[in-house]
């Protein structure tokens, strides 16, 4: 077994945060498995290209023989698996799809990992581990003034999505209970940053706020999310796969809970100060209540007591100042955004959005 880990999902935009700050960072080699789709975009690895220490698969996770040929070529000593459906809206839409990639897709990697685990000799068997990368969103919804969540809340999905990332966390932990497979995995809030697909809420109003187009807020506005940054995430990963204990899981946080309208107010002002436009004016006036999505969760709050204090881990970036950055990012970055703004793209937003902004 060699130094490079597998990864899933490695063009997605916290697997491609994942790979880049990998190779920055530690610098051991990385085979990226992914499947290309709408939200795995190479683009995003560019910085990459040309380095011999990082292998872009195009391939599904569902495809075992192709799981298992990957695992026995390049002996990876981790595998971590950021592969996943991950935006509910979506999932309400299409949930056959983020059942296969979340439930079958994980499944498949889990068993194939297993056979390539259980023939590994000393001390490399010892030393393997699989990593799943998971969501504060199976935990449920939270009132205003409960608790966050800490690893022992108990399982309450409330969203197709949710309910197939539940389904993927059991069988990691099933395959540990019964078959001894060394697993860890991490729960994990609202990840936002550089990369990110803009159909999600930060990238989504930054990039109609720019063009002077509504900016959907369901609801009222006040549901309630807490924020990590996606560099903070990728530090914790790596803490947790440094030094995370077999079989445990870990509550990841930016311990920065903001109503979504609150996020959507600083985004709008934020573009006001660093790209003024006199003839769309006050960004904030573009803000456009829209109908709620079914099953909308109130909020969501994570508790990283556990992966601080076994650890050691905390976010290191406030979420102003995270905002800020990732703002710039998008405005220096047009490149990027136009090449991930696809008529496939684009068709979703108009799917979405404009019936609710009929109503």
């Amino acid at each position: 077994m060699g130094e490079a880990i597998l990864v899933t999902g490695g063009a997605g935009f916290i697997g491609a945060n994942f790979v880049l700050n990998w190779a920055e960072v530690v610098g051991t080699p990385v085979i990226n498995l992914d499947l290309l789709t709408y939200a795995g975009n190479p683009a995003s690895l560019d910085a990459l290209r040309g380095d011999e220490g990082h292998l872009l698969v195009h391939g599904d996770i569902c495809d075992g023989e192709l799981v298992a040929a990957s695992l026995r070529e390049h002996q990876p000593r981790a595998l971590v698996h950021f592969a996943a459906e991950s935006h509910v809206d979506r999932s309400i839409v299409e949930p056959d799809a983020f059942v296969r990639t979340n439930v079958q897709g994980t499944f498949t990697l889990l068993e194939q990992a297993r056979l390539y685990w259980s023939q590994l000799d000393e001390p490399d068997r010892s030393s393997f581990r699989f990593l799943h990368v998971s969501t504060d969103e199976v935990y449920g919804t939270l009132g205003p003034q409960d608790a966050a969540f800490t690893e022992e809340t108990p399982y309450a999905p409330n969203s197709p999505y949710a309910a197939s990332k539940a389904g993927s966390d059991h069988l990691v932990r099933a395959y540990h209970h019964t078959f001894g497979l060394p697993t860890l995995t991490t729960n994990c809030s609202n990840n936002y940053g550089p990369l990110q697909f803009p159909e999600k809420l930060i990238p989504l109003v930054i990039l109609n706020a720019l063009e002077g187009k509504p900016l959907p807020v369901y609801g009222d506005g006040g549901n309630v999310r807490d924020w990590l940054y996606v560099g903070d995430h990728c530090s914790a990963i790596r803490a947790v796969l440094d030094r995370g204990q077999v079989g445990e899981t870990y509550n990841v946080g930016g311990n920065s809970e903001r109503k979504n309208l609150d996020v959507v107010t600083a985004v709008c002002d934020l573009l006001d100060e660093l790209r003024p436009d006199a003839a769309i004016g006050a960004r904030r006036n573009l803000i456009t209540f829209v109908k709620d999505r079914p099953g909308h969760d109130r909020r969501y709050a994570i508790n990283t007591t556990k992966i601080e204090r076994e650890l050691g881990w905390q976010p290191a970036k406030r979420f102003e100042a995270g905002l800020r950055q990732t703002v710039e990012w998008y405005l220096n970055n047009p490149a990027w955004v136009d090449n991930v703004r696809t008529g496939g793209y684009l068709h979703w937003i108009e799917q979405n959005y404009a019936e609710r902004l009929a109503r």
